[in-house]
């Protein structure tokens, strides 16, 4: 396979101005007194090395701050290096930063053509696909709106569906995909696919790194400007991730706000606890480890037949489980004032990742939710040394035996 990407010791550097003259006069005697305390050299990358080959699909990873988006930048020659060289072959088809390369002033279709020009198609080609670019972005009611009215998750599906459309030979992705809505990012990665089986070169940032477990053959990991890792996918996210999780420990937070949280509130669950098995609150768990859900709960007054639940989201939105009291044969009379509800599991089948548990009470009848927290209590599970792809792991056992 031939080589379209290449990186050779190239570095970034970014001037930081701190403060902003607030006239002409300002600047000019600023200039004049030649005032650089203001200013400060900002390295987004540093010395950074690399190759990428025709069809790979490579996953980019890191921090805020890491040089991820400098990268994408680079490529499609937005920005140019401070030093080093870079090589690029074939038509590059970007999606940065939201309505890049749009005239906000132009319907959706002009925006379309001159997308096109930019990339070098004809207006005879643009012609030829511009049905394929609008049904994919769904905006066939609103091709004729100028864009300055489109809404975010409008400017994501036709930016998309340009940058794929265009015959581009490398396609660049940044995290931009999260502003649509889940239809339209699952629609998204499967056309990724779609064009990676052609052929097509894509770099893909996000902060998923499940996504770019599922769907990168290559990972890089960038930290501060520099390439920490350049592996497989999944060798690369794992470290990746055992490195941010210890950084973690103790610091996931509960969410908040109201919206995650409503009920009609004859109880309320006032503490939720995740607990090991010597009954210590912590957030990182092993695969096989225990695990209790501690809720204490409060009625003003005598509630009959409560039921409690938990539900497990995965970071991604898998449903993992929902157990409640009345699923596992738990009744409880009635109560009032305050009480303790656990639910244990003896040995954790989840495999590594960022979990979510949601926490309820409601009526026996499940007509009146009495208190519901929408995921607000994280916590992970570090790498195994045994099952690492999926969900949860069975405890299945292998044997083999040689036929005579």
């Amino acid at each position: 396979m031939s080589i379209v990407v290449c990186f050779e010791r190239v570095s970034k550097k970014f001037i930081l101005h701190h403060e902003r003259s607030r006239s002409f006069q300002e600047l000019a005697v600023n200039l004049l007194r030649r005032r650089n305390g203001s200013r400060e050299e900002f390295w987004a990358l540093q010395d950074i090395s690399f190759t990428v080959e025709q069809g790979e699909m490579v996953g980019i990873i890191g921090p805020n701050g890491a040089g991820k988006s400098t990268v994408l930048k680079l490529i499609a020659r937005i920005i140019e290096p401070t030093s080093g060289q870079i090589k690029v072959k074939g038509r590059v088809g970007a999606l940065l930063e939201l309505g890049t390369g749009f005239h906000h002033d132009l319907t959706g279709r002009e925006n379309i053509y001159l997308n096109g020009s930019i990339l070098g198609l004809s207006r005879a080609e643009v012609r030829r696909k511009l049905d394929q670019i609008v049904g994919f972005a769904e905006l066939e009611r609103f091709i004729d709106v100028p864009v300055k009215h489109y809404s975010s998750g409008m400017y994501v599906r036709l930016g998309f569906s340009v940058a794929v459309h265009t015959d581009p030979q490398v396609l660049l992705v940044d995290e931009v995909l999260a502003v649509g809505d889940v239809g339209f990012q699952r629609k998204c990665l499967e056309h990724i696919d779609q064009v990676r089986r052609e052929g097509v070169t894509i770099l893909f940032v996000s902060h998923s790194t499940e996504t770019v477990r599922t769907i990168c053959s290559r990972t890089l990991w960038l930290d501060q400007g520099q390439l920490v890792a350049d592996g497989p996918a999944e060798a690369v996210v794992a470290r990746y991730e055992a490195h941010t999780w210890a950084a973690e420990e103790g610091t996931l937070k509960a969410g908040a706000g109201s919206e995650r949280r409503w009920g009609s509130g004859e109880v309320r669950i006032v503490q939720v606890r995740l607990l090991d098995s010597a009954g210590q609150e912590k957030q990182l768990f092993g695969v096989g480890e225990p695990l209790t859900v501690e809720m204490h709960y409060r009625a003003e007054r005598r509630v009959d037949r409560p039921v409690f639940g938990l539900a497990i989201h995965r970071s991604d939105g898998i449903h993992v489980t929902g157990p409640n009291t009345q699923l596992g044969g738990c009744e409880i009379p009635w109560i009032m004032g305050e009480g303790r509800i656990r639910y244990t599991v003896p040995a954790l089948p989840l495999l590594e990742g960022l979990y979510y548990v949601s926490i309820s009470s409601h009526d026996w009848e499940d007509t009146n939710m009495y208190d519901y927290h929408d995921r607000l209590y994280p916590f992970r599970v570090l790498p195994s040394e045994g099952e690492r792809y999926g969900v949860v792991t069975l405890e299945g056992k292998w044997d083999w035996e040689r036929s005579e």
